[in-house]
């Protein structure tokens, strides 16, 4: 094989609802294919944030799909946003993860906020210059949401925040965050949530976390000392943050999904074109049981997982309860990407374990998956509690 990259991504059976949407897909392949795929490796190998990139696909309209036409939006539904997700996903995965942080920070202010600040706030966030964060997870707390100890204390017209929040994808970087605080006493009925000015004074975003893939997104905690925020940037109300929190991983999950789905096909496509050219033995590679069986197990185990994701996405356009399947989409989706990428980097030997290949580099990518967004053992949790009756998490 030539340079990583040089494998054309395969097409993929689609089932889109309208004309539309079919153009808006295609609109998102041609932008990620001129825009993202020629810059991954190198950003990647740089771990240079492409905060270009990102105004690109917003100024495309391709970063506000699942919101209303109303505040800027797109209208779209969410199996079709899924779909853009990981089609941007086959070219770089740490763009369609932020395509997704962005699109999960939108939702307190589209879901639960009130018609003014609807009106006022959403209008920028889905206009495609600004990028959003969420601010959940503190370094003593990650699967534990419940237990957050960043303290929001009502001062007049304001909330002061002290605490500091960890695993923030933009941190530092993002125009606007959303804060998950406790504003009450313990437990989840105490957290509430702000939507913070990242140029509010004593907010101090911290060095990047150094990551073992996902270099071009930045990862990092942010400070808050003494940060006064408005109290006309409460989202639900006092006491509603955690339930805020929880109903946009649902949505968010299935965008981690969608991107490990799009990894396991970019490494499944280069995969195969690598096994149809690299010969053996007087024969390609491809034509070995060994390595036809790992290419033909990852292609069923990538559409079942495309399945799944869709097929909670039909849920939530429904209206329908979908919490349990996003939960086994996730699980699933993450999983599959994890062994479709170790299997591809043996389809290439040796070769799969250096970087002049992509697939080394995807199956870095892939583990951090399995735990973004709720890691699988939560996942796993969420779906035995819903099989035996044991409430939520």
């Amino acid at each position: 094989m030539s340079a990583p990259g040089a494998a054309r991504p395969v097409a993929v059976e689609r089932m889109l609802p309208t004309e539309e949407a079919t153009e808006l897909l295609g609109l998102a392949a041609e932008i990620a294919d001129g825009e993202l795929a020629p810059r991954a490796a190198d950003f990647e190998a740089r771990g240079e944030f492409p905060r270009e990139v990102f105004r690109t696909l917003g100024r495309a309209g391709l970063l506000s799909l699942p919101y209303p036409e109303e505040y800027g939006g797109a209208d779209q539904p969410y199996e079709v946003y899924l779909q853009v997700v990981e089609e941007l996903a086959r070219r770089w995965l740490s763009v369609a993860l932020g395509v997704s942080v962005h699109t999960l920070s939108c939702f307190p202010v589209a879901e639960f906020g009130t018609d003014e600040q609807r009106k006022r706030f959403l209008p920028d966030m889905l206009g495609g210059e600004q990028l959003g964060a969420y601010c959940l997870s503190e370094p003593a707390g990650g699967s534990d949401a419940a237990a957050l100890t960043t303290r929001a204390v009502a001062d007049g017209d304001e909330y002061r925040v002290t605490g500091t929040k960890a695993w923030v994808s933009h941190g530092g970087c993002a125009d606007f965050y959303n804060l998950f605080a406790r504003t009450g006493g313990p437990g989840p009925e105490g957290i509430s949530c702000l939507l913070v000015d990242p140029a509010s004074p004593g907010l101090v975003p911290q060095a990047p976390e150094r990551k073992m893939g996902l270099s071009a997104e930045r990862t990092s905690q942010l400070a808050f000392d003494d940060v006064r925020v408005p109290a006309d940037r409460l989202l639900g109300g006092e006491g509603v943050g955690f339930r805020i929190a929880m109903r946009a991983l649902d949505g968010g999950r299935l965008g981690i999904a969608a991107c490990a789905v799009g990894l396991a096909q970019s490494a499944l496509d280069y995969a195969c074109a690598y096994a149809a050219e690299r010969e053996q033995f007087g024969r390609p590679i491809a034509a070995f049981q060994g390595v036809g069986f790992l290419l033909a197990d990852a292609a069923t185990q990538i559409a079942a997982a495309r399945s799944l994701v869709l097929s909670a996405a039909r849920l939530k356009d429904a209206g329908r309860p979908f919490s349990v399947e996003a939960a086994k989409a996730k699980l699933f989706a993450t999983d599959t990407a994890m062994r479709v990428t170790t299997d591809m980097v043996q389809v290439l030997g040796g070769y799969g374990y250096v970087a002049d290949h992509p697939v080394e580099r995807y199956f870095r990518e892939a583990k951090v998956l399995q735990i973004v967004e709720g890691t699988n053992q939560i996942q796993r949790v969420v779906i035995a509690r819903a099989l035996t009756g044991g409430g939520p998490v």
